[in-house]
């Protein structure tokens, strides 16, 4: 093929890819409102050439590209959720950006996604590709639609690899911060502002602690030679009943990010530690951390394949999900990271094409290996 004719094809594959997301950020798909852009996604793979008919759970669907091959068992996980965010106009293309809600977080893996169940597969037909397309991942942990899919699809339990396609600039992000929510509850007693001193102010009673977490320094811990860091944030308050009573209650949240190898029990205890008993504890939205697997061998061609580079990752994903199950899991795609949520949000067209070279890349090499 001549140069010319090379520049052609990667130019058509390009405007294709650009299509699909365009497609994807027209559908509205905030969470809890996948309905929509399931059925469409799952009217679209419909007509795909595929080892075995869509299956589709609640709002998310599982899909065979490859199967019986011999090779790695590999997925690719997406959620085709958005967060609500503010758009000045409709979905777009502007330059080398395209603009539209969940465009980074995480549209654009689901384009890529889309691209490998509907493209040429003869390079990746060496792997047993499953994709999930699956619901809620924004909201609480216990909603997220992942936990229904793996639990009907025990064949999820005995993959080789998982990639959760969430924003990373094309880099390889490795593991995933465990994280919970401490719901915390200081007591004290009523009495008239105008004589404090007959009451018990809960709002002082949280002040010592509040002076403590303002000083609390992250806590590093490395792993296969990745620093994460374990930190704890007061990130929500509320108290009082009237602006001439003294607070019989106050009540905060703490959100506490663990690092890798750290239990939710050993998490909880810390929190526990911490508030030494000065406030009751409610725990909310209890979520696993993951080791990085960066020696692990998919892991490592992976990385070989053109990653834009190699980092932790210092966030909670669905990659410790598949961590519970023994399953090994990283994060890459080609959202920009920094878009994430963000107003007007926007990914980069020539970043999608990266990651579609890159993943394609090592699905060919671990098919030939």
């Amino acid at each position: 093929m001549s140069a010319r004719s090379d520049a052609d094809a990667a130019a058509a594959v390009a405007a294709d890819l650009a299509d699909t997301l365009l497609w994807l950020c027209s559908v509205p798909s905030p969470t809890g409102e996948e309905q929509e852009l399931c059925c469409a996604v799952a009217e679209r793979l419909g007509r795909a050439r595929l080892a075995a008919p869509v299956r589709r759970h609640g709002d998310s669907l599982v899909v065979q590209v490859t199967q019986g091959t011999g090779g790695p068992k590999i997925a690719l996980a997406g959620h085709l959720d958005v967060v609500r965010t503010s758009h000045d106009g409709p979905p777009r293309i502007e330059g080398d950006r395209l603009y539209g809600p969940g465009a980074s977080d995480m549209k654009s893996g689901l384009a890529l996604m889309l691209d490998l169940a509907e493209g040429e597969r003869e390079a990746i037909a060496g792997v047993d590709l499953t994709l999930v397309f699956y619901a809620r991942e924004e909201g609480p942990y216990l909603e997220n639609e992942l936990a229904l899919v793996i639990e009907r699809e025990p064949e999820l339990r005995a993959l080789d690899l998982a990639v959760c396609l969430e924003p990373s600039d094309n880099r390889l992000s490795l593991g995933a911060s465990g994280s919970l929510h401490a719901g915390l509850t200081f007591r004290g007693r009523t009495a008239h502002s105008a004589r404090p001193w007959q009451g018990e102010n809960a709002i002082y009673k949280a002040g010592p602690l509040l002076v403590e977490l303002a000083a609390l320094a992250p806590r590093e811990v490395e792993i296969d030679g990745f620093v994460y860091r374990a930190v704890t944030t007061a990130t929500m308050a509320q108290g009082g009943r009237g602006r001439n009573v003294v607070p019989d209650e106050f009540t905060m949240n703490l959100n506490h990010r663990f690092s890798p190898g750290t239990s939710i029990p050993e998490a909880q205890r810390t929190i526990e530690a911490l508030v030494d008993g000065r406030a009751e504890i409610v725990w909310r939205d209890l979520s696993p951390s993951a080791l990085p697997h960066a020696s692990h061998p998919l892991v490592v061609a992976l990385r070989e394949a053109g990653v834009a580079a190699v980092e932790p990752k210092q966030a909670w994903t669905d990659v410790a999900r598949f961590a519970e199950l023994g399953v090994p899991a990283v994060n890459f795609g080609p959202g920009e990271n920094a878009q994430a949520h963000q107003r007007n949000e926007w990914s980069s067209l020539g970043k999608l094409s990266e990651g579609r070279a890159i993943l394609r890349r090592w699905l060919s090499a671990l098919g030939s290996a």
